[in-house]
């Protein structure tokens, strides 16, 4: 072989392996740029989801929500938030008001041995019924089936008082009233299936619509603030001209029929 063949096979064994040393560099450093990127992508991804996470815990609740929302007033009711309930015949000459919270199981009992005879009393015309609806015991049980409940009594007063007394009649019944505990009220599956119980209400769709997007959420709350806001302690009370209506102990509320008829009837000759 000649010097100038051999240095020719030389300088392009040399060439060879500038481009092979160039090719790995230029590998390394596209294998570099991509853990660099996927470090980032990962970096931020780890990142979002932290933020997502915050965003989620500093959302507020549902009940937060309503309380900044804009108030829906029921027809059939009055006063500047609505929460003015008032049944029966415009000239009974007193009201009878009753204060109840929705899980409450005395309240349940009461309305069992006593709600018929106050609503025929109220049909007859001897006084009407203002209801204050509370949700303490949401409070001190935790839970939202008070506040829910109260929310589709509203809906129910929106389509008639005769739809509201019997629905809240279901609501306290023997078949559908739950253990105070269990907060089944919370469910807006299960109110829809009490109201399915009561004419005015089976299957009506403006109905569960109001119950399922919470229409008169804000409305409760403001029926609870109006029950907080009052000098009653516990539920269920009932008072005539501010003045307790009691049973024969002479401190709670009367819970069989003959001994409430024998307290209004002392109430409406004062």
């Amino acid at each position: 072989m000649s010097k100038r063949n051999s240095q020719t096979a030389k300088t392009a064994a040399r060439e060879r392996l500038r481009v092979e040393r160039e090719r790995e560099a230029k590998k390394a450093k596209i294998k570099r740029q991509l853990v660099v990127a996927g470090t980032i992508v990962g970096v931020l991804a780890i990142a979002g989801g932290i933020g997502y996470a915050v965003m989620q815990a500093n959302k507020p609740s549902a009940w937060e929500a309503a309380a900044d929302a804009k108030l829906v007033k029921p027809a059939n009711s009055s006063g500047e938030n609505g929460t003015t309930v008032v049944i029966g015949k415009a000239d009974a000459k007193k009201t009878l008001e009753l204060y109840e919270d929705p899980r409450c199981p005395i309240c349940a009992t009461f309305e069992q041995g006593v709600g018929e005879t106050i609503e025929k009393d109220v049909a007859d015309g001897k006084y009407k019924v203002q209801f204050i609806g509370a949700s303490f015991l949401d409070r001190n049980l935790t839970g939202e089936g008070s506040k829910n409940a109260l929310s589709s009594l509203g809906a129910a007063l929106n389509v008639s008082p005769e739809a509201f007394l019997a629905y809240k009649a279901a609501l306290y019944s023997a078949e559908f009233h739950p253990e105070e505990s269990q907060d089944k009220f919370k469910d807006d599956a299960y109110l829809i299936k009490v109201a399915n119980s009561v004419e005015e209400l089976k299957g009506n769709k403006k109905f569960q619509a109001a119950v399922e997007n919470g229409t008169y959420d804000k409305w409760a709350l403001e029926m609870s603030d109006k029950f907080d806001d009052s000098d009653v302690n516990g539920t269920p009370t009932l008072k005539m001209d501010g003045e307790k209506l009691t049973g024969s102990d002479g401190q709670n509320a009367p819970m069989t029929a003959p001994e409430f008829t024998a307290a209004i009837e002392k109430a409406l000759k004062a």
